[in-house]
């Protein structure tokens, strides 16, 4: 009986712990094609400053967007957690106007933007001084 109590404890664990991730229905979406095109970038980014309208995929990214940057993306799938990666770094890098704005909205005291450039820095991006 004791062994059937822990099992099921275990099992509950394990289901709130599954449950705590971000739902993975937009994993498959190819970050290179948004990031690549600058119409469909600058759609995201609207939506996500809200100024425009969202897709199910930007909605989805709004939603979980601040608390993802806030945890360093704990609830995140590890392909989700690699495209953050990927996206951040192209910003940095080739975007950082938006970077910014984007940063000054969801991180306006800069202590997530520290780390993620930090990150990025010591992935060989050159980041301009401000």
């Amino acid at each position: 009986m004791l062994k059937m109590k822990f099992f099921l404890v275990v099992c509950c664990l394990a289901a709130a712990v599954v449950a705590e991730k971000y739902s993975d229905k937009f994993d498959n979406i190819n970050l290179q094609e948004i990031l690549e095109n600058k119409r469909l970038l600058k759609a995201y980014v609207d939506c996500v400053m809200e100024r425009g309208k969202c897709s199910p995929e930007g909605k989805e990214l709004k939603e979980h967007l601040q608390d993802a940057i806030e945890t360093g993306c704990e609830k995140c799938t590890e392909k989700q957690e690699k495209g953050s990666y990927t996206v951040l770094e192209h910003l940095i890098k080739n975007e950082l106007e938006i970077w910014r704005e984007l940063t000054a909205k969801f991180d306006p005291e800069g202590k997530w933007r520290k780390k993620y450039e930090n990150r990025a820095r010591a992935n060989g991006i050159v980041i301009p001084e401000e």
